[in-house]
């Protein structure tokens, strides 16, 4: 008897992160429901983020900030991120491990203020004047290069561009037919060019226009409707530290060679300048403030410096909104001798509102395998399914979640698209979680230098 194969197809790659299936809090009229949103039990806590989420929506979170207090694997990262999501489409989310500050080749408060400029988002509306066509011909002038007369270089061009309205012939100088040149620009596509900047944007190849080929990969545009010459509005969302780069490279001699900034920090001058240009970009109506979530987990490994930096950030008007994590009870502010509750100065404390998050039941933990199942694409039967969630609830979650990938690696390898209850066995006796591996150590740790 023929044991089942596997389809030979390739399947195509998708890069899954461990929290991909957050797609928000899954609350209804603000009551947290089992499971919604990609989160499965923490009730309670759900619905205090929901909370958090209208105050941030309603302006009211100005100078607080969140922290999420519960042991490791309960759910976090996954809250906040959920949070973020509630926030809008937008919304930027920028994660950071309390103990990364210290490993940057810049210092401490730097880390922390590219993070918190990270966190905040500007949307940008901008109206430009642009020439919309498909170019029916296009004639590219040569000259020699005035260093080099056996080198010909381009010149100008004269190009004809056509809407469903009209038809019309221009000039271009060298810029602009430099970038027709570089973008691979013919007769039959369909293009923009921005009036002031010169820059030209390929929108694909004109359905009515001629084509060279009985078989083509290029994207296929209609003509463009009315004038050739229009207004149109740009919407595009950057962040402040974005906008920090931008005005830190201008004027810089090897930004200009090579791109690159000489300075590794960025001057207060230039993050003054950027603050006040946004201000009156949002004053005029052209832009919009996004304010987003600066994520710190780990939040016990910040030192007193730290501690204060964000204190401060917390008053300022462009500030995100900041969510710390701690699974630590009481324990030494870094720095200092004092000890705190979950690590942190009294006086930011009184600045937070706390949300603790619990252990998760058996039931809540077959809950989310099987959404990191669906997720990840791994098929399982029954009884793998309930030895995952035995593993989940008497070793951890995050260690039965790990096994479900390698589980459909060796389900694969004897011919399956399903995880058996031996696959998950199988892989069980490959991998150890942390308490089996600290206890092999332990064994022999008498046999190693010390």
């Amino acid at each position: 008897m023929s044991s089942p194969t596997v389809s030979a197809e390739k399947e195509r790659f998708v890069r899954i992160s461990i929290h991909s299936h957050i797609k928000g809090l899954g609350l209804k009229d603000g009551k947290a429901v089992l499971k919604g949103g990609g989160l499965v039990g923490q009730l309670k806590a759900r619905e205090a983020a929901g909370v958090v989420v209208k105050l941030i929506k309603e302006g009211k979170m100005a100078g607080r900030g969140v922290l999420l207090a519960g042991p490791p694997g309960t759910g976090k990262t996954a809250l906040a991120i959920a949070i973020a999501k509630e926030l809008g489409e937008d919304t930027p989310f920028v994660a950071l491990s309390g103990s990364e500050i210290y490993s940057a080749e810049v210092k401490k408060t730097e880390v922390l203020m590219q993070a918190l400029r990270k966190a905040i988002g500007v949307r940008i509306h901008e109206f430009r004047r642009i020439y919309e066509g498909m170019v029916t011909k296009m004639d590219i002038r040569f000259d020699r290069h005035p260093y080099n007369p056996y080198q010909q270089i381009p010149v100008g061009a004269t190009i004809t561009l056509k809407t469903k309205a009209e038809e019309k012939t221009f000039q271009v100088d060298e810029g602009i037919t430099a970038e027709l040149l570089t973008k691979g620009v013919s007769e039959g596509d369909v293009i923009w060019i921005d009036s002031e900047t010169g820059k030209v944007t390929k929108l694909g190849r004109s359905s009515e226009g001629p084509s060279k080929y009985d078989i083509s990969s290029a994207r296929l545009v209609p003509v463009p409707d009315g004038s050739i010459v229009k207004e149109r509005e740009f919407v595009y969302t950057v962040s402040l530290h974005d906008l920090d780069l931008m005005n830190a490279r201008s004027g810089s001699l090897l930004s200009l060679l090579f791109g690159g900034r000489e300075e590794k920090e960025i001057p207060p001058e230039v993050r003054k300048r950027v603050d006040e240009t946004v201000r009156e970009w949002v004053d005029s109506g052209k832009a919009e403030i996004l304010p987003g979530v600066l994520f710190i987990d780990d939040v016990h490994m910040l030192d007193i410096e730290a501690y204060s930096f964000l204190s401060r950030a917390m008053e300022s008007d462009l500030a995100p909104i900041i969510i710390l994590a701690s699974n630590r009870g009481f324990t030494r502010i870094r720095g200092t001798d004092i000890i705190s509750p979950h690590g942190i100065p009294l006086d930011l404390l009184d600045r937070l509102l706390i949300i603790e998050t619990m252990p998760y039941t058996k039931e809540e933990i077959r809950e989310i395998l099987k959404i990191r199942a669906e997720e990840e694409s791994v098929k399982m039967d029954e009884e793998a399914l309930n030895l995952l969630t035995e593993i989940g609830s008497e070793r951890s979650l995050r260690y039965a979640a790990q096994l479900l990938a390698p589980a459909k690696v060796i389900a694969a390898s004897r011919g399956s698209n399903t995880v058996t209850k031996s696959d998950v066995e199988r892989v069980k006796d490959l991998f150890a979680d942390v308490r089996e591996s600290a206890k092999y150590l332990k064994e022999y740790e008498e046999s190693f230098l010390k």
